[in-house]
């Protein structure tokens, strides 16, 4: 059973940064693609980043191309989200999830099998 720790949420003006940081137990961590999502109240949960098993290939939101950077450490069974140039809009809980073993990394919900309990962001503007 995989399980997924979020970390480094907070409270932070906009313009600042944060990086969350997942980390990840339960076996086969490297032949797992990852993703960030987040959810806003009342919305339902986005896509916002996702790396593939190797972290050689990534893909992001329209919304957050170009201030976030996701990445990971097999070594470490850690993911991380670096989130640059905050906006209030980004304001959400975010999760982490990890696919099954060897499955192809996506931008939607469906094939993400495994999700962490979610951390809080709010940017204040």
């Amino acid at each position: 059973q995989v399980q997924l720790v979020e970390s480094g949420g907070g409270l932070v003006q906009a313009g600042g940064s944060l990086r969350l940081s997942c980390a990840a137990s339960g076996g086969a961590f490297g032949s797992r693609a990852m993703g960030w999502f987040r959810q806003a109240p009342g919305l339902e949960r986005e896509f916002v980043a996702a790396v593939n098993r190797s972290g050689g290939s990534t893909y992001y939101a329209d919304s957050v191309k170009g201030r976030f950077t996701i990445s990971r450490d097999n070594a470490k069974n850690m993911v991380y989200l670096q989130m640059n140039s905050l906006k209030p809009e980004d304001t959400a809980v975010y999760y982490c999830a990890a696919t099954r073993a060897y499955s192809n990394v996506a931008t939607t919900t469906t094939p993400y099998n495994y999700w962490g309990q979610g951390i809080q962001v709010t940017v204040s503007s």
